[in-house]
């Protein structure tokens, strides 16, 4: 399974599914433009966890556990398999439209959804 992951505006390899993980819809991005194949809104954080996160900047790593426990929860998990759905069909870019995807939660989608998919 490989799972590459950054921002909506990079470009990404030839053969490659892009999958939106944001539970919004980036600002200025025609619907009919969307320069990804797939939206999975499941698989992103809660508005109320973005909200918290917003003001805790500081709080990385309770932000990364709530979000861990939000993905073990029926919609989270939701959001996984159908992650796991697209990457068993090729190679998958989950995508944010936050500016600083190295520290978003993308890290930690990709890390939860590795463990899905080897049983953990």
């Amino acid at each position: 399974m490989e799972v590459l992951s950054g921002r909506i505006y990079d470009p990404t390899p030839a053969g490659v599914r892009r999958v939106l993980v944001d539970r919004l819809w980036p600002r200025g991005v025609r619907k009919d433009a969307a320069p990804w194949d797939v939206w999975c809104k499941a698989a992103a954080p809660s508005s109320a966890l973005r909200t918290w996160y917003h003001q805790n900047l500081d709080e990385a790593e309770e932000f990364a556990r709530r979000y861990r426990q939000e993905l073990s929860l029926p919609e989270g998990l939701a959001g996984l398999d159908e992650l796991l759905s697209l990457a068993a069909d090729g190679p998958i870019a989950i995508l944010t439209a936050r500016r600083d995807a190295a520290s978003s939660y993308l890290g930690t989608l990709r890390d939860a959804l590795v463990r899905r998919a080897e049983g953990l």
